[in-house]
């Protein structure tokens, strides 16, 4: 059976064109290595990019987009699957529920708050599942910071940092998810 990973990313283009790069390098990632793509469902910005990038190389794409969004975020009608549900609540559980793994590329506010929910779930035992937040070019940095004040002021355990990795690097991620699978 095919092994799935999310990709959580941005619907909108960065000025910094390496990042839509390292969507590129995943994209192509997953496809030479027979690992499907499950993602947000749009054909704009990032996430647009990865899964061209994942099509045009044969792979399999599960795109998971809410109603309200179809429209917004031009539902990318060349993917493999598409499921559309009523809002994003329950695109997010489709999403866990269909991955085996999650990475996170820069993005913004939705990116974020997917990362936050899926990390929330594991720390909560909903699943166990591996998480990678890649840091390329220290665009988490802020991010990071922020959790090491979290764990600093004991708002967060010290040990939660073994809920997900951090790299920096597309090499770095592509060797953990070859452990993974």
């Amino acid at each position: 059976m095919m092994k799935n990973v999310c990709v959580y990313c941005g619907s909108r283009t960065p000025k910094d064109p390496d990042l839509i790069q390292v969507a590129n390098q995943l994209g192509e990632f997953l496809a030479q290595n027979k690992l499907g793509l499950v993602y947000g469902g749009g054909n704009v910005g990032v996430m647009g990019k990865i899964a061209d990038t994942v099509i045009d190389r044969n792979g399999h794409v599960i795109g998971i987009i809410p109603t309200a969004l179809k429209e917004r975020e031009v539902l990318h009608l060349g993917i493999s699957e598409t499921y559309e549900t009523p809002d994003m609540h329950t695109r997010k559980a489709l999403m866990e529920q269909k991955s085996d793994a999650f990475v996170i590329l820069p993005g913004g506010f939705g990116t974020l708050d997917e990362f936050f929910e899926i990390l929330t779930w594991r720390q909560l035992g909903i699943h166990n599942k591996p998480i990678i937040l890649l840091n390329v070019k220290g665009y988490f940095d802020g991010l990071v910071q922020f959790m090491e004040t979290a764990i600093e002021q004991d708002f967060v355990r010290a040990d939660n940092r073994s809920l997900f990795k951090i790299t920096s690097t597309i090499e770095e991620t592509e060797s953990l998810l070859n452990e993974l699978f």
